[in-house]
């Protein structure tokens, strides 16, 4: 497990706090079943607890620049959640745009063999530029959100692992 959290200093204007997690765990499945767990819609709803419904299918998906539109669950409060692939590589690599509520960020599932092709290394990366997460009657700073997204990365590639070794 890796967590960042650093300043970047823009050219000319403002420096930018950034949180980067990121994590990776060995999946005992191939990965093209890995694969088809990540990128397709009808599957991650059955492994991301935290998906309640698909509302706007794209077909397809995810192909660049397409955004599926989520009913999500962020704790016990339902929100919406878009997700917008912005790479694409079959098999490899998918990096989205996420947001849900007022938090953004960006996703990154990297996927590569593992002592020969019946196992995967998943990599997910989650970079976040939001430094406060607004609640009613409060805010989650910057140290919440880093806990928060700590828990998701890991939350998801538990469960995307059991998934792929429990439903070859």
């Amino acid at each position: 497990m890796s967590i960042l959290d650093t300043s970047v200093n823009g050219i000319g204007g403002p420096t930018l706090r950034v949180i980067t997690i990121a994590m990776s765990t060995v999946v005992h499945s191939p990965r093209s079943r890995v694969w088809r767990a990540v990128a397709e819609p009808s599957e991650v709803i059955r492994w991301d607890e935290h998906r309640i419904a698909l509302e706007d299918p794209a077909p397809d998906f995810p192909q660049p620049d397409q955004v599926a539109h989520w009913r999500y669950r962020l704790g016990s409060v339902p929100v919406d959640r878009r997700d917008r692939a912005m790479e694409v590589v079959p098999g490899a690599r998918l990096r989205m745009a996420i947001d849900f509520g007022t938090f953004h960020c960006e996703e990154t599932y990297t996927l590569v063999d593992e002592d020969g092709d019946q196992k995967t290394r998943v990599s997910l990366r989650l970079v976040s530029t939001t430094n406060s997460v607004p609640l009613v009657g409060g805010a989650l700073d910057r140290f919440d959100v880093r806990r928060l997204a700590s828990e998701m990365v890991d939350g998801n590639l538990r469960a995307l692992q059991k998934w792929c070794e429990n439903h070859p």
